[in-house]
């Protein structure tokens, strides 16, 4: 797993001159706290009388990167004596968690923590689970902030959309067309990225086209046909960004074997153990991420400190999240796990995850 000294490091490395706030961050959210039906929590449950039975609903199951995540989230709830589950859909289409919210609220759980696939479609059965005082952390990818009582963010919005346009301009020597291959049209974190960097391109960058942004719905097969099509859509085409470890890591299997090995550079999101070998082989450069197991980590201990009582979500409130220390709320109910990193030939073996 990610080191925690490499946790700290990456915190303070600060990869791309990251320095704004987390309101909008990977979700497109409303100003204004978690509110909602229910409130944003307070209650007065104790530790010993509180519910701690928290389950995590990623965008879809059998994706590394949730499993990373949720791995994270249940060694948290380990420690802290709660109970674990994780349910979620087998694809990422923008309603089909709705069910899954539903049955976690017959069974009365203490938390839900979801990454969503979309901000509004799941919105009326998380806040039925509000109603009924069920606690929801949103991670990765938010919901309308009406919906939940607080948002996980990875890194900074602007960072994460920053640092892979510094990544792939300087790979290109900042001119040519370049694509983006994204996953669902529907997830609110990819299309904030994407609007970030579309801004970003614009105003610093103006000899680099954006000649296209592609879905691959964080299905690996689409996401291979999706690249092959770009490929030859644009045969000029000099880069392309995915920021999404499903497409990335598809991105780069298809360029691996084929005739544009070396002369189309990619980067994005991708985890270390999933892009290595591309790396190694030089089919990739360099690409960024966080830690996703820091990340659910750290969303479980939110959910435990909303359930218990010790925080409601309001900006300034402070709380532990074990090994990785003291986090304090930010506007919006948000809370920062840290600095994007930037993986590369140099480091990648450090790292196993």
């Amino acid at each position: 797993m990610f080191p925690r000294s490499t946790h700290s490091r990456g915190r303070a490395v600060g990869i791309a001159a990251v320095a704004l706030t987390v309101a909008l961050t990977a979700a497109g959210c409303a100003n204004g706290g978690g509110g909602g039906p229910s409130g944003t929590g307070g209650g007065d449950d104790s530790g010993s009388d509180a519910n701690l039975s928290i389950a995590f609903l990623p965008k879809n199951l059998g994706n590394p990167y949730f499993e990373t995540s949720n791995a994270g989230g249940e060694r948290a709830i380990e420690e802290f004596g709660g109970e674990y589950q994780e349910v979620g859909p087998t694809e990422a289409s923008p309603d089909a968690q709705v069910s899954f919210i539903n049955t976690l609220t017959q069974q009365q759980v203490g938390g839900i923590v979801i990454s969503a696939n979309d901000p509004n479609a799941v919105c009326d059965a998380l806040n039925e689970a509000r109603e009924l005082d069920i606690k929801v952390v949103t991670f990765d990818s938010d919901t309308d902030s009406e919906c939940r009582d607080l948002f996980i963010n990875q890194a900074d919005a602007e960072g994460i959309a920053k640092v892979q346009v510094d990544l792939i301009t300087e790979q290109i020597g900042d001119s040519g067309q370049i694509a983006i291959l994204s996953a669902s049209a529907n997830a609110t974190n990819q299309n904030a990225w994407i609007e970030l960097m579309q801004e970003e391109l614009e105003a610093n960058h103006p000899d680099v086209e954006l000649v296209e942004v592609a879905y691959g719905d964080d299905d690996d097969q689409k996401s291979f046909d999706q690249t092959a099509a770009l490929l030859q859509t644009y045969p000029e085409l000099k880069g392309i960004i995915s920021p999404t470890t499903v497409g990335i890591a598809a991105a780069a299997r298809y360029l691996s074997t084929s005739e544009f090995k070396g002369k189309v550079a990619l980067t994005g999101l991708g985890t270390p153990n999933q892009m290595r070998e591309y790396v190694e082989d030089g089919t990739v450069t360099s690409f960024a991420l966080w830690n996703p197991e820091d990340l659910g980590y750290l969303a479980a201990y939110a959910a435990k400190a909303l359930i218990e009582g010790e925080i409601s979500g309001e900006e300034g409130e402070s709380f532990e999240a074990g090994d990785l220390g003291e986090y304090e709320v930010g506007a919006n109910a948000t809370v920062l796990l840290g600095d994007p990193f930037v993986f590369d030939a140099e480091n990648i073996g450090e790292f196993d995850f």
